[in-house]
C-alpha cells in the first residue's frame, strides 16, 4: 500500500533522480526528435533541389530507355534495375543520415547526454503479463497514446487540407514538361512541409517541458522511501563524523606529545594555551607545537607544568596567537616582537636557581593593534581585511 501510486506524492529528491537517470531514465521528446529529423530533411531538400531535381531526371530518363538487346538479355536488365537502385542509394542515404543525426542532437538537446548500459540488463519482472498489462494501461502510457493520436490527426488534417487546396496544381503537372514538372512539384511540396513542421514544432514546445513533469510525477516517492534515503544519508553521515572525530583525536594526541618539548606556554587564563617552540639552528621564526581552548588549553597546562615547561599568563597574546596562528606553522610577523620578549623571559629563567626565579617578575606583554580579538572593532577589521 505504502507503494501505491495514490501514495506518491513527496518529490523526488536529487539522489533518486542521479539514480534514475544511471538506470536511463531521462526526460526525452519524440516530437522534438521528429521535428529535428523533418526539419533537417526539409532543408537539405531544399538546398539541394536543383542538384536532386537533375539526378531525378537523369535517373527517369535512364530507366525509361529500353532497347531490343536489354529486353532480351535478363542479365542486362537486372544490371541496369541494379544500377539504378544503387544511384537511388547515393541520393537517400546522406538524407537519412542527416535526418537521423539530427534526431539524435535533438534528444541531447531535450535530456543531455547518458551512456548506461543498465536499461539492457535482463529484469525478469517484466516478464510477468499482470505487470506488463498494468504498464499498458498506465498514465504515462496512455498520456503518450492520446498525444500520438492527436499528434496524428492534426498531421492528418493539415497535409489533407493543403492537398485539398493544391489539387488544381498536382492536375496541371500532367500536361508539364518533365523538368518543369518536377520543378513546380518542388515547390509545392515544400510549402506543404512548411506547414507540417509548424505543426510539429508546436507540440514540441508543449512536449519537452510535459516529458520533463511525467517523469517527475513517475519519480515521486513515498514516505516510506522519502526515510529510508534520509536514514541512508545521515548513516552516512553518522560515519563520516565518527571518522572525523576520530582524526581529531589522533591529532589532538599528536599535538599534545609535543607540549613536553615546548620552550613556552602562553595562556589566558583558561580559556586559551599555545606552545611554541623555537630553534634557531633549525627554525627562522617561532613555531606553534600546540594550541587549545577551554578543556584542551587547561591539558595542555597541566602537561606543561609537569614537564617543566614555562606557563606564562599573557592574555593578549594568547588571544592572538590563538586566532592567527595554526599549529606546526610559525607565528606571523607581526607577533615577532611580543614572542621574542616572553622568550627572553624563559632563556632567564633557564639560568637561574629554581628559588631566584620565582622572584623574575613575567614581562607584561602588548600585542600590536587589531591582533587581539578581544580588542573593540578587531573582528571588524580582520573580517575587512578578509573580504578584500
Amino acid at each position: 500500500m505504502s507503494d501505491s501510486t495514490q501514495d506518491r506524492r513527496l518529490p523526488a529528491s536529487s539522489r533518486k533522480i542521479n539514480k534514475a537517470r544511471r538506470e536511463g531514465q531521462v526526460a526525452r521528446s519524440r516530437d522534438l526528435g521528429h521535428l529535428a529529423a523533418v526539419g533537417a530533411g526539409g532543408v537539405l531538400l531544399v538546398m539541394l533541389a536543383p542538384r536532386l531535381a537533375a539526378a531525378a531526371q537523369q535517373m527517369l530518363a535512364s530507366g525509361l530507355r529500353f532497347d531490343a538487346g536489354r529486353l532480351a538479355d535478363a542479365g542486362v536488365m537486372s544490371e541496369t534495375l541494379g544500377n539504378l537502385a544503387l544511384q537511388m542509394l547515393v541520393l537517400v542515404v546522406p538524407l537519412g543520415l542527416a535526418m537521423l543525426l539530427a534526431a539524435l542532437a535533438a534528444g541531447l538537446l531535450a535530456g543531455g547526454w547518458n551512456f548506461t548500459l543498465q536499461p539492457l540488463a535482463p529484469k525478469f519482472g517484466k516478464m510477468n503479463p499482470l505487470a506488463g498489462i498494468g504498464r499498458i494501461f498506465s498514465r504515462h502510457q496512455l498520456t503518450e497514446t492520446l498525444k500520438a493520436c492527436v499528434l496524428a490527426g492534426v498531421l492528418l488534417a493539415v497535409g489533407g487540407a493543403y492537398l485539398h487546396a493544391q489539387m488544381p496544381g498536382f492536375s496541371a503537372l500532367a500536361g508539364m514538361p518533365l523538368a518543369t514538372a518536377l520543378g513546380a512539384s518542388g515547390s509545392m511540396l515544400k510549402g506543404g512541409l512548411l506547414l507540417l513542421l509548424l505543426a510539429l514544432a508546436v507540440f514540441a514546445l508543449v512536449d519537452v517541458p510535459l516529458q520533463k513533469l511525467l517523469l517527475l510525477q513517475r519519480l515521486k516517492m513515498t514516505r516510506e522511501e522519502a526515510k529510508k534515503e534520509l536514514k541512508d544519508v545521515e548513516g552516512n553521515l553518522e560515519v563520516k563524523g565518527r571518522i572525523r572525530a576520530r582524526m581529531r583525536q589522533m591529532a589532538s594526541r599528536r599535538m599534545l606529545a609535543a607540549v613536553p618539548d615546548a620552550d613556552l606556554v602562553v595562556m589566558n587564563p583558561t580559556h586559551y594555551a599555545v606552545a611554541l617552540k623555537y630553534d634557531e639552528a633549525a627554525m627562522a621564526a617561532p613555531r606553534v607545537v600546540a594550541k587549545g581552548t577551554d578543556l584542551l588549553a587547561l591539558r595542555i597546562r597541566d602537561l606543561a607544568q609537569s614537564s617543566g615547561v614555562p606557563v606564562l599568563q599573557a592574555p593578549p597574546l594568547a588571544r592572538a596567537l590563538y586566532a592567527h596562528t595554526e599549529v606546526d606553522h610559525e607565528i606571523p610577523a607581526q607577533l615577532f616582537a611580543a614572542v621574542a620578549q616572553v622568550l627572553a623571559w624563559v632563556y632567564q629563567l633557564r639560568g637561574m636557581a629554581a628559588a631566584a626565579a620565582a622572584q623574575v617578575q613575567p614581562p607584561q606583554v602588548a600585542v600590536p593593534e587589531g591582533l587581539d580579538p578581544a580588542e573593540p572593532g578587531a573582528l571588524r577589521r580582520r573580517n575587512g581585511r578578509k573580504a578584500k
